[in-house]
């Protein structure tokens, strides 16, 4: 078997790749002008990328570790509920502004789930 035909070699180049990218990008962070929305919005998805690739590799370790999966779920879970958090603050900002349009379809849908997660926490609390 070749190591292209691993199911896990994709992701590996794509890793690779994704690596090389992040790496050319670190010079012009530091020298161009950048909207800090869109700063915060890249920290947030390499924070989540980060934890993501944190948990992939103790699952991975687990079994060395005699580790179960649920350790590995429940760091998730608290990782996901933090992102939650920050995202609501950041939403909660952009609605309060009045240089921002809304579309009412996604901001419906928005309220529905949301209404949905407060009332499953109002039982868990």
């Amino acid at each position: 078997m070749s190591i292209e035909s691993l199911p896990w070699a994709s992701v590996s180049e794509r890793l690779a790749s994704a690596i090389a990218e992040l790496s050319a990008l670190q010079e012009p962070l530091l020298t161009a002008e950048v909207d800090p929305r869109v700063l915060t919005d890249f920290r947030d998805a390499l924070n989540r990328i980060r934890n993501t690739a944190w948990a992939a590799q103790q699952s991975a370790n687990a079994p060395l570790f005699d580790q179960g999966a649920t350790r590995v779920a429940s760091y998730l879970t608290a990782e996901r509920i933090r992102a939650a958090y920050q995202l609501c603050r950041s939403l909660h900002s952009d609605i309060c502004r009045d240089d921002i349009e809304f579309q009412k379809g996604p901001l419906i849908e928005l309220y529905g789930v949301a209404k949905i997660l407060v009332d499953e926490l109002k039982e868990r609390l």
